[in-house]
């Protein structure tokens, strides 16, 4: 008999049967790669989304967990096209108006005590604005769904978030000349989460927890395991063992790069679900999966097969099957797809993952 999309994935996560690999997306394409694929025939926003009848992967619970009140979003200076603004987190940037690109980081809102502790205040979970003004209802509505109901800690982690306020520099250089003053933030997003947390599973079901820190590059990790340890581990733990106790039944940790060093110290802290695997940034799955069999690792499917041709994206789809009976592996696109992919190879490749999973239709 078919499972549910929610049956599924936890089957899977969890290491019990399932009828099939769960087909699940976590990205989509850029805004260029939407236009581009509109002209050249996708007729529909979302059809890279609802042609292909992917599972669905988990509704959010609609709780804010970042800073309360965001920042303004202000436009500073206009630069043809490129402009310099500041955005929800107080953070200055300078970037293309039209085109999706990695902005330059021009300034930061928390340099030093004085300004985290103006900054602080941000933070605080009694703030009414964090729910919203239809929860009861939607906590009633969220109980019952059929769905991976989620909550989502970005774009803050207990590195991402001190590296989004202070910016990477000045926060690896803090965990060693004011290791206070990180544990100070770290501490007090620990209790905002932790706050609001308890609250949400009062008063309705939370299915995942949906984790952010994007702190490794190519060569690997950003802090060692010792500043994990210290960091970040006491806090995740604290945070997921009251979930895990309630019902939380997935904890997914969303962090680019190479992972061979921080995929065991996100599995400590209690994530079972560790994404996206870059191809790209030289992540060996096979050894990991073999490494980690109680967890799963998501993503790892070379989105750059797609700029290419059939034959690139055949040879992906056959890699990709060798290491599904490796371990509990969850395939899709490492990344959000850029514009060099055609629509027609979107499709062609979405179809032979479709295929490759088992899923009918």
């Amino acid at each position: 008999m078919p499972m549910s999309s929610r049956e599924r994935l936890f089957a899977y996560v969890e290491g019990r049967p399932v009828d099939r690999v769960p087909f699940v997306i976590q990205w989509g394409p850029w805004a260029e790669t939407s236009r581009l694929w509109k002209r050249q025939g996708m007729k529909r926003d979302r059809d890279w989304y609802d042609l292909f009848g992917f599972d669905t992967f988990n509704i959010d619970a609609g709780v804010n967990f970042v800073l309360c009140p965001a920042f303004p979003f202000t436009d500073v200076e206009d630069l043809g096209d490129k402009r310099v603004y500041r955005d929800e987190q107080g953070v200055l940037r300078r970037g293309y108006k039209a085109e999706t690109s990695m902005d330059e980081f021009l300034d930061y809102p928390v340099k030093d005590r004085k300004t985290w502790d103006a900054h602080k205040e941000r933070f605080n979970p009694a703030s009414p604005e964090r729910f919203p003004a239809d929860w009861p209802a939607r906590a009633k509505a969220l109980k019952a769904s059929p769905e991976v109901v989620a909550v989502g800690f970005y774009p803050y982690g207990f590195l991402g978030g001190p590296r989004t306020m202070m910016g990477a520099e000045q926060c690896l250089e803090m965990m060693v000349e004011d290791p206070v003053l990180v544990e100070d933030i770290n501490d007090t997003m620990c209790h905002l989460w932790y706050t609001l947390l308890d609250r949400i599973l009062d008063e309705t079901r939370i299915d995942m927890i949906a984790g952010w820190e994007d702190m490794a590059g190519k060569n690997g990790s950003l802090i060692s395991p010792a500043m994990f340890r210290r960091f970040i581990t006491p806090r995740y733990t604290k945070i997921l063992t009251m979930a895990k106790r309630r019902g939380v039944r997935i904890a997914s940790m969303d962090s680019d790069g190479l992972m061979h060093q921080l995929t065991p110290l996100f599995r400590e802290c209690g994530f079972n679900l560790v994404y996206p695997n870059e191809v790209q940034a030289g992540n060996d799955l096979a050894t990991m999966l073999k490494l980690y069999p109680d967890i799963v690792l998501g993503g790892h499917i070379d989105k750059r097969a797609m700029a290419r041709n059939e034959a690139a994206m055949d040879a992906e789809i056959e890699r990709i099957r060798g290491l599904l009976p490796q371990g509990r592996f969850l395939p899709y696109f490492d990344h959000v797809t850029p514009p060099d992919v055609p629509w027609d190879n979107y499709c062609y490749m979405v179809r032979r993952w479709k295929e490759l999973v088992g899923k009918a239709g």
